[in-house]
Parts: C-alpha cells; structure tokens; sequence
C-alpha cells in the first residue's frame, strides 16, 4: 500500500544521513505486512574542495540525484538526518522525510507505519493512504513483492501487542 524508504547500512537499522547513505531499503507496507521492495547501493560521496560538496546541487556529482530516483514513488524516507536541501527536494517530490535517531530499528518504524494505517494517528500516513487509495482505484491491478524478495509479518491491531 506505502511505499517507504530507509537509510540503511545493514538493512536492521536507520543509520544513515539521508544524502551521504550507502544503501537505502524500500518495504512496501500494509496493515500487518511488510514486503522488501528493493535495495540500492550508492558510491561514497567524496569531499570535493574546502567547503565540501556546496555547489554541486544539480550537478554530475550531485549525490542527492540518483538517491531521489530510487525513492521515486515512496511516500516517506527515514534517515538519521537529511540535509534542508534534501528536505525541500523530498518535499517537492511528494515524499514525506522523516528524521529518527541513529539505530532506531526498521521493523519498530514498519510496525508503526502498520498500526498508523489501521488506526490513523500519524497525519503523513493518512494523507499518503489517501493519496494510495485514490490512485490505487484507478490502477488495473495493485503492486506486489518482487519475487523472492522478504516479507515481514507486522503488527495489525493493538491486541497483538500484549
């Protein structure tokens, strides 16, 4: 149902800053289930002159630009932090960037995305639930998992957390 991107080194934990990540993991969630969507490597982002990589915003090295591409289509992005001009661009793209402390656990953040789409109470994952419904009504046939790809089971309803 949402699409939702993590800065991740190791595919446990956010520990990434949004614009300098490695890697990034997609999990398309639903209520009570998480499927593993894709993983992207990126190249290290080298430190360019003597006050870093200013300037290179839409550029070749731009390192923002192929990271954008992937997320393409999530509704959010989580990272342990993301730069203001990450935060605008993600904006601008429709994706919802969402700063979390270092090593907070992906399955704890999919889990809330669960329950939010059950019960409602985070106001970015309604109004992207909305926004997946209204499109989903005019698509032939819904997105699943690649084949192959990890599922996780979620949490669905608060009786499953006693």
């Amino acid at each position: 149902m949402l699409k939702i991107a993590f800065a991740s080194t190791d595919q446990q934990k956010v520990d990434m800053h949004f614009g300098g990540a490695e890697s990034l993991v997609i999990y398309d969630v639903s209520p009570g289930r998480a499927d593993l969507v894709g993983v992207m490597t990126f190249l290290k982002a080298d430190q360019v002159g003597e006050s870093g990589r200013s300037g290179m915003t839409d550029t070749v090295q731009d390192k923002v630009i192929p990271k954008l591409d992937f997320v393409d289509g999530c509704a959010a992005v989580y990272a342990a932090s993301i730069g203001a001009n990450s935060v605008r661009r993600l904006m601008k793209a429709g994706i919802q960037p969402i700063v979390v402390d270092e090593g907070h656990d992906i399955v704890d953040l999919l889990n809330e995305v669960s329950l939010a789409l059950v019960y409602g109470g985070l106001p970015w994952v309604d109004k992207a639930k909305k926004k997946a419904e209204a499109q989903q009504a005019t698509a032939s046939e819904p997105a699943s998992a690649a084949p192959g790809s990890a599922s996780r089971k979620l949490i669905a309803s608060v009786e499953e957390l006693d």
